[in-house]
């Protein structure tokens, strides 16, 4: 996806971004489609995904990086914690050249377009489940929506033996490609 994916990445985190400033402060107890995970430990998740971005970009190892980001990065302001973490995220997916490296995992390397797909598509999917838990627009980039699903459908039946997934859902026939995506992950919109 080359830079293609540096500008869905960014946008995918703005929208994120959107919707935690969005949160009231009476929704941060409130059930999420992911079921294990409320409002905040959503958000709470995402921070740290994005936290995580900026060392393994850069050419640092997980066990280089130690516990520099070990404890919970949410903090008492989720929505400060959301605006340390992400604007690093976004300039270092961002970088010349960022793509064409190599991520050093715990027990595995990958490139960095594969990495770097794999937290923007939870951007994208998570996105949505906060929108739903919080009310708000519920709307996910269209492009995203089309990226994520034509690289994931044909997969979906050995995705969902990983219990990541959610449970199969089969869309209604005519439902638009959000709605399809959506059911790949289990939900139904």
């Amino acid at each position: 996806m080359g830079t293609d994916l540096q500008e869905l990445y960014r946008r995918a985190c703005l929208r994120f971004g959107e919707h935690v400033h969005a949160i009231r402060g009476d929704q941060w107890a409130a059930p999420t489609p992911c079921t294990e995970w409320d409002v905040k430990a959503l958000v709470g998740h995402l921070i740290t995904e994005v936290a995580w971005v900026p060392p393994l970009i850069g050419g640092r190892s997980v066990a280089e990086v130690g516990d520099e980001l070990s404890g919970d990065l949410t903090g008492e302001d989720p929505a400060a914690s959301w605006d340390r973490f992400a604007p690093p995220s976004i300039d270092s997916v961002a970088e010349p050249g960022a793509l064409e490296r190599t991520v050093r995992l715990t027990k595995r390397e990958l490139p960095a377009t594969e990495y770097v797909n794999e937290v923007f598509t939870d951007l994208l999917i998570h996105g949505w489940d906060l929108a739903r838990a919080i009310g708000a627009d519920e709307t996910m980039d269209g492009e995203s929506v089309d990226v994520v699903f034509e690289a994931l459908k044909p997969h979906e039946e050995e995705l969902k033996t990983t219990g990541l997934f959610g449970p199969m859902v089969v869309p209604p026939e005519g439902a638009n490609r959000q709605t399809q995506l959506l059911a790949v992950f289990g939900r139904v919109a």
